[in-house]
């Protein structure tokens, strides 16, 4: 089993950048592959960006692609999403998700409660 927290969701001003962070925990953590996914009110989960096992590896949908990164520090067990240039599409539940690494790039197991982003016009 492996637990996910993410933290760093806020009010933000369209144009602007912030930073969220998701804390891994349980056996084995450092080995799957970790992700961002997104859900907007009305919409389904979509996926954001994901990252390999070891940091090397990034893909990123269309819609993020040059405004977001993904990092992760096995160190610390802790995955990040750096965003910039926020727009108020941006605005979402976003949830950092785990899984194996012999799967698809949107394919995960593990699924964290989510935090909320909002950008304002």
């Amino acid at each position: 089993q492996v637990q996910l927290v993410e933290s760093g969701g806020e009010l933000v001003q369209a144009g602007g950048s912030l930073r969220l962070s998701c804390a891994a925990s349980g056996r084995t953590s450092s080995s799957y592959k970790m992700g961002w996914f997104r859900q907007a009110p009305g919409k389904e989960r979509e996926f954001v960006a994901g990252i390999g096992r070891i940091g090397y590896s990034t893909y990123y949908s269309d819609s993020v692609k040059g405004r977001f990164t993904i990092s992760r520090d096995n160190a610390n067990i802790t995955l990040y999403l750096e965003m910039d240039s926020l727009k108020p599409e941006d605005t979402a539940v976003y949830y950092c998700a785990a899984g194996s690494i012999f799967t698809s790039w949107t394919q995960y197991d593990y699924w964290g409660q989510g935090t909320q982003v909002t950008v304002s016009s």
